[in-house]
């Protein structure tokens, strides 16, 4: 039973190994598809902002929609999807902004378990073929000191042996690394993507709430709210800044 498991021992050493080479293949083309995905998908969240208020200000609807479909980027993506809620108001207009997040999470998170995953453990699985390489150097030790006098060949290949397992913690290392890195990268860009649609989602809403005051009266068409003669209750220019001069003096 022993015999076989040391056997079993001295193949799974190149399994391993082989093993860890296949995932690092597989962990690189997931890397580059990934960085392609966002090179192809980056996004300015503050001027797109500027552009979509300024275009539902303007009651120019179709130019928001058209420019945003122009766009690629997942965040466009939602929020073109819940402006056709526009006209039911800022709760339904947020509900489908996260509905439509929640949508395409599978898209821009792709990869990012295996990822995860592989990094953290790569170097254990090249610690499992070190410890199968070193059974194995140590079964080679045992002939050698069972043969005294072929002693220095067999420790020659014990020597070798322990090399050799050593390689496969070396290339698990080697594998988690970039794994990791990347891993992170790519974390904190799908947490981008959902900071830059909470915020084009907020200035809609804003656009929407100024909006329904001005509706009911409560601002006029320049955005200040009227006193009862309907005057502007602005305070005139300078004023501010005049107060500020003698404060500091």
């Amino acid at each position: 039973m022993m015999e076989r498991l040391l056997d079993i021992a001295g193949v799974g050493g190149t399994v391993v190994l082989v093993l860890l080479l296949a995932l690092s293949v597989i962990s690189i083309g997931l890397i580059l598809e990934r960085l392609v995905y966002f090179r192809r998908r980056r996004f300015d969240a503050v001027a797109i902002a500027g552009e979509v208020v300024a275009g539902l200000a303007a009651g120019d609807h179709g130019a928001v929609l058209v420019r945003l479909r122009a766009l690629r980027a997942v965040e466009a993506d939602v929020v073109r999807e819940a402006l056709g809620w526009y006209d039911a108001g800022p709760e339904a207009f947020t509900e489908i902004l996260k509905k439509g997040l929640a949508d395409r999470r599978k898209q821009f998170e792709s990869g990012l378990v295996f990822l995860g995953t592989l990094g953290n453990n790569a170097p254990f699985i090249g610690l499992f073929g070190t410890v199968l390489g070193i059974i194995v150097a140590f079964r080679e030790l045992s002939s050698a000191a069972a043969n005294v006098a072929g002693g220095a060949g067999n420790m020659n290949n014990v020597m070798s042996g322990i090399a050799e397992a050593l390689v496969s913690t070396a290339v698990g290392i080697l594998v988690a690394v970039p794994a990791v890195i990347f891993f992170n990268i790519f974390q904190r860009r799908t947490v981008a993507i959902e900071d830059n649609v909470g915020a084009l989602g907020n200035a809609v809403c804003a656009q929407m709430s100024r909006e329904a005051k001005r509706e009911s009266g409560q601002l006029d068409a320049t955005g200040s709210a009227p006193t009862a003669t309907g005057r502007d209750v602005r305070a005139p220019a300078g004023a501010y800044s005049a107060v500020n001069v003698e404060a500091e003096a």
